[in-house]
């Protein structure tokens, strides 16, 4: 049964929680800390705005600094911002939007030089010009990179500094947002959230703003197996949907072919294995080690993300096996460790040393390509509400994301929320207005339960069958509740992006991009489009087809 038929419990229009017993004010209201977020707010302050940014643990705990590969983007003059945008959309099948394709790679360049103007040091040639290596489904040498494979911990570090400096930039740190705040007219105008030590003895408290931008990142840690930080439970696609915002795509979750199979890794989340490597050379090979991709794509082992997870699980169920190996012994052990020392330093310090042995890998939930579904400007279908990151919808990756496109998607939409927020910030912040509808909370012993359904039957290999197993389980997961409290919020959060994800793949009967049914194998015209996504005022979720132009 579809979580959109009867039976499927009413998702929370709210969250249950305590009045706020504090409050304060701010301009524009940032909630995420990664390099969407903290790129809005060095773009607001240059247009004059005072800022506050809330982020759920601490500043350098999200995604962001987990990113190894790098940013890809036009920086060599044989390249192309059209060979780019051609590359994303072939990952995307037919589902990007070209026009903010075109954004994308013709914006790129500019912002990335920013980011280097902002102290992020890329890797560089004795010659001093930058280093760029390939990824999967690039076609040319363009993702530039930072101490050899730890891309996102120094682009983290130029932000956070950079953040730091700024007086007028608010940081508050151990906030978990809870629900969007709006005036009568409907527009966004603060949030509520829990920070851990303010105001009242729960922590309950209220920030009011003259626009609000989320940047909270993915929903990794829906699976039981994430490349996802803990902090990842699709809070800011939950809150939307609460709100009364469209979603869409979200159920295009991208997995990385590559993540580190190791007994030694016991949580939730499991360490990456860059793309890179296998842009280096690496290959990707069967327990017999023969190479499995070659023949399965002209790119064979670089081809896009979904390809190839889909080429390593046909070999899981041949064999029976939970791995497959990535052979970087070829490459010797120097070049491993100065291009890869990250890598080198995980895997070795789980007893796997990958200049003398295979590493195991498999694939796991990496990216969400859907999201809270914006403009060009980064505009939602709530008036003062803005998305950017992993968290939006903008319509760049379509049906795969492209290889280290994301980081990128971070810089460039986040400018263009700032100067869209500078010609349209209303003068002061409007008069909160209750919100309606029903309030509770999940019981948060219900995640790794959800997590496991979620595995099995919305993860890379789908089918009816599989999809209504986990449908009928959130719907049980439903009626589980609890008093509100951190770990209660975030399962709340997980099952209503969890209903959502599921219902859309019940209902997109293809196989496209990361979105693999089994059932229906190949791609068809009749779904080339978006599933809009949305929560009635009774809770009930809604959804619609929208067409490509």
């Amino acid at each position: 049964m579809s979580p959109l038929e009867a039976g499927f419990p009413e998702l929370p229009r709210r969250l249950a929680a305590a009045d706020p017993g504090w409050s304060e004010t701010t301009d524009v209201l940032v909630v995420g800390s990664g390099i969407a977020g903290l790129t809005a707010a060095l773009h607001l302050r240059e247009q004059g705005l005072h800022v506050t940014v809330v982020t759920k643990v601490n500043i350098d705990d999200g995604s962001t600094r987990w990113a190894q590969g790098g940013i890809a983007a036009v920086l060599d003059p044989l390249d192309t911002p059209q060979a780019h945008a051609h590359d994303t959309e072939i990952a995307g099948v037919g589902l990007c939007d070209p026009v903010a394709v075109r954004v994308l790679v013709e914006e790129g360049p500019a912002r990335v030089r920013e980011l280097i103007r902002r102290g992020a040091a890329f890797d560089r040639h004795p010659d001093g010009s930058l280093m760029l290596t390939r990824e999967g489904g690039h076609r040319a040498d363009r993702i530039v990179h930072a101490g050899g494979d730890a891309t996102g911990a120094e682009v983290q570090r130029a932000l956070h500094e950079a953040v730091r400096r700024d007086p007028w930039i608010r940081l508050v740190e151990h906030a978990l947002v809870l629900d969007l705040l709006r005036s009568a007219g409907g527009r966004a105008c603060g949030l509520t959230l829990h920070v851990l030590g303010e105001g009242s003895e729960d922590g309950v408290g209220a920030i009011l703003s003259r626009a609000v931008v989320l940047a909270t990142g993915g929903m990794g840690q829906v699976y039981s197996s994430t490349t996802n930080p803990s902090v990842s439970t699709g809070d800011g696609v939950a809150l939307a949907l609460r709100a009364g915002a469209t979603v869409t795509d979200v159920e295009f979750v991208q997995f990385h072919p590559t993540s580190f199979m190791s007994a030694a890794v016991t949580s939730v989340q499991r360490p990456l294995i860059s793309e890179a490597l296998r842009g280096e050379g690496a290959h990707l090979v069967d327990e017999a080690g023969k190479r499995f991709m070659v023949g399965q794509h002209e790119l064979a082992e670089l081809a896009p993300r979904d390809v190839v997870a889909k080429g390593i699980h046909r070999v899981l169920r041949a064999t029976g096996a939970d791995h497959v190996y990535l052979d970087t012994r070829h490459l010797g052990a120097e070049f491993l460790e100065h291009r890869f020392p990250t890598i080198v330093a995980s895997t070795r310090a789980a007893g796997v040393d990958p200049a003398t042995d295979l590493i195991p890998v498999a694939p796991a939930a990496h990216y969400a390509s859907g999201g809270v579904r914006t403009d060009l400007a980064g505009r939602t279908s709530i008036p003062g509400l803005y998305a950017c990151g992993e968290v939006a919808c903008t319509g760049v990756h379509g049906a795969n994301r492209l290889a280290s496109n994301s980081l990128l998607e971070g810089l460039v939409f986040a400018k263009r929320i700032a100067d869209d927020i500078a010609r349209d910030l209303p003068g002061q912040a409007d008069p909160v207005s209750p919100v309606a509808g029903p309030a509770w909370v999940a019981d948060p012993e219900v995640r790794p339960d959800l997590q496991r359904a979620m595995t099995r039957g919305a993860g890379v290999l789908r089918s009816a069958g599989s999809l209504d197993t986990a449908a009928a389980e959130l719907s049980r997961l439903a009626g589980r509740r609890a008093t509100p409290r951190n770990a209660a919020w975030e399962a709340t959060n997980l099952l209503t992006v969890a209903a959502a994800l599921v219902a859309a793949a019940q209902t997109r009967r293809e196989t496209r991009g990361c979105h693999w049914r089994e059932d229906h194998p190949t791609a068809a015209d009749e779904w080339r489009g978006h599933l809009l996504h949305g929560l009635d005022r009774a809770g009930r979720l809604s959804q619609r087809f929208e067409e490509m132009a």
